[in-house]
């Protein structure tokens, strides 16, 4: 049986509850989450040939402690960096390095932010230079994958329809869903219940309800969903070795549907791929 709780007087740990926010967090959620997606505009001119994730890494660093808020991934569990930088087939959790970007890389940099005692969390695709059609267009998919997830959340649906609106647009163009990693509750707890599976059935999971906030963040393949975490406990890649591609949005339950709490300023929540249509 699922239970939902008051996130006002729900202990700072996760439960298994799933947490309903109130007006104030969602305000203090849209300050955490702007900043996340501010310092992902930035990244759009800091990703190119030759530069290592390394470099990426203290820039989020820096941006956030020029903004008053701390990388929630550093420290965490023994994660060393303050964000994670995944380069074509690693599917998510790289760790960022000394190793230049190259020419047609594809790199996911998920960034998560804790300001005023929140969460922002997410994360894009950035090409590097030039990259090859099949790339760009895992990458179109992927985000529309996002997006559909993302208009499947209202009050009423159950966290199912999520997955099954990301798994039935993904496979039908002859890419594959990741099934080892999830989204998840997120607010004033990096990560809390519940998780948000992008597969499924619409009928499956939780009932969504008013004041949920939570990650919908598919990793999308273009060869088989298997995958494998390397030797450093962190790095997830394709066992075939195919490229993989990731985005990321927080989103909260409204009475009428959800708001994206993690939208860019800039208009780059797609960055480097042609404007959308419409």
């Amino acid at each position: 049986m699922v239970n939902y709780i008051e996130a006002a007087t729900a202990p700072a740990k996760n439960t298994g509850a799933i947490r309903l926010y109130g007006q104030d967090a969602f305000a203090g959620m849209r300050k955490a989450c702007q900043l996340t997606a501010r310092c992902l505009d930035e990244l759009a001119a800091i990703v190119e040939p030759g530069v290592p994730t390394d470099v990426i890494d203290r820039f989020v660093f820096e941006f956030g402690m020029d903004h008053g808020a701390f990388p929630a991934t550093l420290n965490y569990r023994g994660y060393m960096k303050s964000s994670c930088t995944s380069i074509n087939h690693v599917v998510c959790h790289g760790i960022p390095n000394d190793k230049p970007l190259r020419e047609g890389d594809i790199v996911n940099i998920d960034v998560t932010y804790v300001l005023g005692g929140w969460h922002g969390d997410s994360s894009r695709m950035y090409p590097v230079g030039e990259i090859k059609r099949s790339a760009e267009r895992l990458l179109e998919v992927t985000y529309e994958s996002l997006m559909r997830g993302i208009a499947a959340v209202h009050p009423g649906s159950r966290t199912g329809a999520i997955g099954e609106a990301i798994q039935t647009y993904a496979e039908a163009e002859r890419c594959s869903v990741v099934r080892d990693f999830c989204g998840h509750g997120v607010g004033s707890l990096f990560h809390d219940s519940p998780n948000i599976l992008h597969y499924g059935r619409a009928s499956d999971g939780p009932e969504l309800r008013e004041g949920m906030i939570f990650t919908i963040e598919p990793m999308i393949n273009l060869g088989k969903p298997h995958v494998k975490v390397l030797g450093d406990g962190w790095t997830a890649v394709t066992r075939d070795r195919s490229l993989s591609a990731q985005y990321e949005h927080t989103v909260g339950v409204t009475a009428t549907g959800c708001e994206i709490f993690t939208l860019s300023p800039g208009g780059l929540d797609r960055p480097g791929l042609p404007p959308l249509q419409g």
